[in-house]
This record gives C-alpha cells, sequence and structure tokens, in this order.
C-alpha cells in the first residue's frame, strides 16, 4: 500500500481502449481528489488519442483529459496500484496479489437518442462512482 512518504493512494483505472471509459473515470477523480490521489488510466490495446466527446463532456463538468495520452496496461503498472478499477468489461488478466474492482457502467435509456447524451449518461454514473471512491480514499472531496 502506500508508503509515508508518498502523496497518496494510487488509484488505476482500466478499460480496453484507454480513450473513452478510463480516461474520463482518471479525469473525475482527478477533479474530486485532488493531489491527495495518484490516478493514473490505461488500456489492454490503446486507442491512438482519447476519445473526443468523452474529452467534451469531462470539460463540461471541469475535468480535463484533453492532455492525456492513451497507455498500454502492463504488468507493472497493476502491481503499483492500491486499487485498480477495470471499467466496461475488459478482460485484464489476473495478477496474484493485484486486487481488482470492476464497474459496469449502467446502460443507457433509449430515451437518449444522442451520442452526446449517452456519454453525459456515462459520465453522470462515473462520477456518482468516483464521488463515492473519493471519499472511501479519504481525500475529503465532493
Amino acid at each position: 500500500m502506500t508508503s509515508s512518504n508518498s502523496p497518496g493512494p494510487t488509484v488505476l483505472f482500466v478499460c480496453n481502449t484507454n480513450g473513452g471509459k478510463s480516461q474520463l473515470a482518471a479525469a473525475l477523480l482527478r477533479r474530486a481528489a485532488g493531489d491527495s490521489v495518484q490516478v493514473q488510466s490505461a488500456g489492454l490495446i490503446p486507442a491512438h488519442h482519447v476519445n473526443e466527446l468523452a474529452a467534451s463532456v469531462a470539460e463540461e463538468v471541469g475535468a480535463d483529459m484533453r492532455s492525456e495520452v492513451p497507455t498500454a496496461l502492463s504488468d507493472e503498472a497493476l502491481r503499483a496500484a492500491d486499487k485498480v478499477i477495470i471499467v466496461g468489461e475488459a478482460q485484464v488478466p489476473e495478477l496474484e496479489g493485484v486486487i481488482m474492482e470492476r464497474w459496469v457502467p449502467a446502460e443507457a435509456p433509449a430515451s437518449l437518442a444522442t451520442d452526446r447524451e449517452r456519454m453525459e449518461f456515462l459520465r453522470e454514473d462515473l462520477a456518482a462512482r468516483v464521488s463515492g471512491l473519493a471519499k472511501e480514499l479519504g481525500s475529503g472531496a465532493e
């Protein structure tokens, strides 16, 4: 776990491409927890860039993911994290001693007709989960 000279626990968000869901969750936690938590994200097969729509809806609530670059998941990143959260259905290989939690975002209602509405729905689902996580980690945020 976190040593006394470390700035706080490390949370690693993982999804398939590290272009949307995991980046959005990471941006929301950075906004919620500030410097009290080290936040990272990675993907099984990284996209070439972050999802523009996800970045736009993150920005609407004061979270920034535009400067992020999709990163490949490594065993080292998994082992270094105090908490690993898989966002969605990514099939992350299990490693002995690494405890993983899975967040399966709620399915957007059929009444949400546009991609933006569905992405905003995802953002709100992740924001609620991140708020609980921030409290659990004792960041004093939201």
